[in-house]
């Protein structure tokens, strides 16, 4: 008789984590920026003062317009991360309102190295800039990008009745992926930003220059 092989232990625990773990993140910074959104919904508009440290394009639209969206994607994008409903989607466009944020907001003025941009890394702004909070906002974000929602989500269960596909990377969601997050990235580190950008356009490029190519 046939025994069938246990299932290692870590992969029963990766089992409860598709339910878990990405719910941790989801529920957290669901609050976090519907807090944010509610607070700008019910306050009085101080976009303005922030005299044009807004990146492009958001320069050409106004601080109105500005304090609208951000208001709005962030009371939409955390009912969104709530439910799990598109959530990777919602999870990118906060990842680039969070980009946006910390350059009008919480990056320092001035810095010349990387000694002195990590005396911003903190919560209270000391005249460095206080970027810490919304760089784990970024962290946590993150893993909703690239992985969903999980198990314990609308997606999950709008998908339910689809065949799983085996997870898979090639050099186009590798060059896609890094092009998605290093354009934002650009805004605050252009180095880090551009170069994650090129690498993804690269690959990409190199992807498709061989499905093009003539078989021999």
């Amino acid at each position: 008789m046939h025994t069938p092989h246990p299932i290692p232990l870590m992969s029963r625990v990766d089992a409860v984590g598709q339910w878990l773990a990405p719910l941790g993140l989801r529920l957290l910074l669901a609050w976090e920026f519907f807090e944010a959104g509610r607070e700008k919904l019910l306050g009085d508009n101080w976009f303005a003062d922030l005299a044009g440290r807004f990146p492009f394009p958001f320069t050409l639209l106004g601080p109105d317009l500005n304090w609208a969206l951000a208001t709005w994607l962030e009371l939409v994008g955390s009912l969104a991360l709530l439910l799990g409903l598109g959530t990777r989607y919602a999870a990118f466009a906060l990842w680039v309102l969070t980009i946006v944020a910390i350059h009008a907001v919480h990056w320092p003025a001035e810095w010349s190295s990387l000694a002195d941009l990590w005396n911003g890394y903190a919560i209270t702004d000391k005249g460095f800039g206080n970027y810490k909070l919304p760089l784990l906002y970024l962290a946590m974000l993150l893993p909703l990008i690239l992985t969903g929602g999980g198990r314990l989500s609308l997606d999950a269960l709008i998908g339910a009745g689809r065949e799983p596909a085996t997870p898979r990377s090639d050099r186009t969601i590798w060059g896609l992926a890094l092009l998605a997050l290093g354009l934002p990235l650009s805004v605050l580190l252009p180095w880090l930003g551009g170069a994650l950008a090129i690498a993804g356009t690269l690959l990409v490029a190199i992807r498709f220059r061989h499905a093009t190519a003539p078989a021999h």
